[in-house]
């Protein structure tokens, strides 16, 4: 999971259930649920900066040994 297109999905999506929590017209049920949802994007978000990290530090690594 890590083209170019999953950020800007995962980042999409948090927006909108963000929007739509912020909006207030949900019952305390569905904004609880909408506060999981942000925080599981969140969290894939975090995960796919903290890979790409990782894959560009590698190459940079194996770039100075050549």
């Amino acid at each position: 999971m890590s083209d170019r297109g999953t950020l800007e999905r995962l980042t999409e999506e948090l927006e909108a259930v963000a929007d739509k929590l912020r909006g207030g017209a949900v019952d305390p049920d569905e904004a609880a649920d909408l506060v999981e949802r942000c925080a599981e994007l969140a969290a894939q978000l975090g995960a796919e900066v903290d890979a790409r990290a990782r894959s560009a530090s590698e190459s940079e690594g194996q770039e100075r040994l050549l």
